[in-house]
């Protein structure tokens, strides 16, 4: 994990990596739940037997699922000692590149693309978010996460 004293500490980190994530196991209960937390109850989510018949063999994770991760990944990778508040503010470029066969295993990197001031005493930054298929040269998911952080 990466620990900045200050968002100027932050600011000085633009260009550059903010690291990898630990991996994290997408299983048939996180998808389950993912499924009954949203409505979306999709064949190829939630049900084992038809799903063996698909081109995956398997379920797959909902995209938004691996995206909704992102916060926990996130937490994982840095931190900003003199920050109070911290708000997801919302996503561009968003793009599900690869599906996530049940049983897989992801990661989030991350790079600090930019960081512009908010008041009061706060940034919104954007970082790029590359979400990992264990296994696979293609990505899962990859997408800029918009942030503001207040001190």
């Amino acid at each position: 994990m990466i620990t900045f004293d200050t968002l100027a500490a932050f600011r000085a980190h633009i260009g550059q990596s903010l690291g990898s994530s630990d991996w994290v196991t997408i299983t048939q209960e996180k998808v389950n739940d993912f499924a009954k937390a949203t409505g979306d109850n999709q064949w190829i989510h939630v049900n084992t037997e038809l799903a063996k018949l698909s081109p995956f063999k398997t379920t797959i994770a909902h995209g938004f699922l691996t995206l909704s991760l992102a916060p926990k990944f996130m937490y994982e990778m840095y931190q900003v000692q003199s920050v109070k508040m911290g708000l997801n503010y919302g996503t561009n470029k968003v793009r599900f590149t690869s599906p996530v066969p049940t049983g897989s295993r992801i990661r989030m990197h991350a790079i600090l693309k930019e960081v512009e001031d908010q008041q009061p005493n706060g940034v919104k930054s954007v970082i790029e978010a590359t979400f990992e298929l264990e296994g696979s040269a293609k990505p899962a998911c990859v997408a800029e996460l918009i942030t503001l952080m207040f001190e």
